[in-house]
């Protein structure tokens, strides 16, 4: 743990309660001008005018230079082998995702990498991953499972997340996808079957560190009942239950997830008018994600009903071989441009709300007393910047402070 005072900052975008936000309070982002932020011990101390640097206390002068917290990431796919750099061609010349899926390519591809890779070489493709995460501002990541479809290579992805959990500079949460597509050859119900019965049960033994179950409820994969039972046999092991619905047809998989109290579900880009309302009443986070409906020419979710009915709206990458996105911040931008959120409303979807989606408010997603030290250092007089700017955010980014520590 380190302990560092950032002076002079022309901007702290800073909250008192350090909660998640909702309704009009997404419109609001709390800003101290001319102030100051002391982090002890690697949590932030003290946020004010004109404090003064205890004993051995580095000074950082920030001058011109704007504070804000670092961004969580509560939804990526980074743990794989592979090249599908060719399949944006084929978007481009009008294939769907599921067209693609059934010519071998999207996640069977990377599937079939991903099972021939060493996890020597997983790690380093990780790691690197991360890293270029870190340097645009994400200082908490989701990492999902997913590309291996069977038990071996599932847990050797998990064991890879765990690695990092364990070493690396950034907050990691490890999430099971323990559904993400049907193997070929198989079936639905017989995969469903062959999950709960004996992948889960062998996962929740090897003490992988999961933290999150995860599967892929759509038409033509994993249906809503046969979900419900993956979701389920992994809650009964301690995990959270947060996953995808509702991305590319409506089969009632959000309501499937507000009736189990899911802590957060992503995608819904054809989510119903009534799930929205389940998931305001159980408080269950809607992980938005502007980059798929982007990249696939999605109708983005219904984001302005979300919020105007007190759901919990979170921005995330949705990092993965099909959407190659790092940056929060441009995450943010697509979610003003195509989702017609505002600057505050983004900025506080990615940060505190995408916090609240991991279950991680009382520790990340905001410069509040007692939290975690991290926060960025932005080459600009205000944090509006990191939203406005269209690209080169690395540079925007100024220092990543992790826990008090400067990292870059």
């Amino acid at each position: 743990m380190a302990s560092i005072l950032l002076k002079n900052c022309s901007e702290v975008v800073y909250s008192k309660n350090g909660r998640e936000k909702i309704g009009s309070e997404m419109a609001v982002v709390d800003v101290l001008i001319d102030s100051d932020v002391l982090i002890i011990d690697g949590k932030f101390k003290q946020i004010g005018k004109n404090l003064d640097a205890p004993e051995g206390v580095t000074v950082m002068d920030c001058s011109g230079k704007s504070v804000i917290p670092g961004f969580v990431d509560g939804h990526t796919h980074p743990v794989f082998d592979g090249d599908r750099s060719n399949e944006f061609s084929m978007k481009l010349a009008g294939a769907g995702y599921m067209e693609i899926h059934k010519q071998g390519g999207g996640i069977h591809y990377t599937v079939n990498e991903t099972r021939k890779c060493s996890e020597e070489r997983l790690t380093n493709l990780l790691f690197n991953r991360l890293d270029q995460m870190l340097l645009q501002g994400t200082v908490v990541a989701e990492a999902k499972s997913g590309y291996g479809l069977d038990c071996e290579t599932e847990m050797k992805m998990l064991r890879v997340i765990k690695k990092a959990k364990e070493t690396h500079p950034m907050k990691i949460q490890s999430t099971y996808l323990c559904a993400h597509a049907v193997p070929p050859g198989a079936d639905a119900a017989q995969m469903t079957k062959e999950i709960v019965e004996e992948h889960i049960p062998a996962v929740a033994k090897a003490n992988l560190g999961v933290d999150n179950i995860d599967v892929f409820c759509e038409k033509g994969v994993y249906d809503a009942q046969q979900s419900k039972e993956m979701l389920l046999a992994g809650r009964a092991h301690g995990w959270a239950i947060n996953f995808h619905a509702e991305e590319l047809t409506y089969i009632k998989g959000a309501e499937m997830g507000a009736e189990l109290d899911a802590r957060a579900m992503s995608h819904l880009e054809l989510v119903s008018d009534a799930a929205i309302q389940s998931m305001a009443a159980k408080k269950t986070a809607a992980v938005v994600l502007p980059t798929t409906a982007y990249i696939l020419k999605l109708v983005p979710p219904p984001v302005r009903q979300m919020i105007q009915n007190n759901v919990v709206v979170a921005l995330c990458s949705d990092y993965n071989p099909n959407v190659p996105c790092f940056s929060m911040p441009f995450v943010m931008h697509l979610g003003c441009i195509l989702c017609k959120m505002t600057m505050e409303e983004a900025f506080n979807a990615a940060t505190i709300n995408s916090a609240f989606s991991l279950g991680l408010t009382d520790s990340y997603g905001s410069i509040t007393e007692g939290k975690v030290g991290s926060c960025l250092v932005l080459d600009a007089p205000s944090w509006k910047h990191i939203v406005y700017q269209l690209g080169n955010h690395q540079n925007v980014v100024k220092h990543v402070i992790l826990d008090g520590r400067i990292h870059s």
